[in-house]
């Protein structure tokens, strides 16, 4: 991981930053939807969500993820970049 420029050690802190946004949006979106039970989410209640609002919130999860595994690859010598 050494053998990165400062552009892109800030590019992968931004990349990463971005991932943290999404995930508690994520989390954000199903505390507002699901209701709790002992401080965890209680899908008995059996909500019903919205699927399309669902794959949005997932979709943007992967998709950052998927961005940052370029990143870890290269660094973990998983990749021929």
């Amino acid at each position: 991981m050494n053998n990165y420029t400062k552009d892109e050690k800030d590019a992968m802190k931004k990349e990463f930053e971005k991932l943290t946004k999404i995930r508690t949006d994520f989390y954000d979106f199903l505390d507002a939807n699901i209701p709790k039970k002992d401080e965890q989410f209680d899908f008995s209640k059996n909500p019903s969500l919205d699927a399309k609002d669902v794959y949005l919130h997932f979709f943007k999860l992967d998709y950052q993820a998927r961005k940052l595994r370029g990143f870890l690859a290269k660094a973990y010598g998983f990749s021929k970049e």
